[in-house]
């Protein structure tokens, strides 16, 4: 699994660095960045998934 940010989509509400802070930070102005680049580790696939589903703008793509 892959995860990116939709530029210009977020809102910096920061819910998926509350899922999965071990995957996403937050950029100068506070909006969502992915930490991990390339594959997402196994363990960490379902905390993505979770800030996938809570993202408000749905600002988050999975990509498998």
């Amino acid at each position: 699994m892959k995860v990116r940010v939709e530029e210009g989509s977020c809102h910096g509400h920061q819910s998926c660095a509350i899922a999965a802070p071990e995957v996403f930070g937050a950029d100068d102005y506070g909006n969502a960045v992915v930490l991990i680049q390339g594959v997402i580790p196994t363990e960490l696939e379902a905390k993505v998934r979770r800030a996938e589903g809570n993202c408000p703008e749905r600002a988050i793509v999975i990509e498998d």
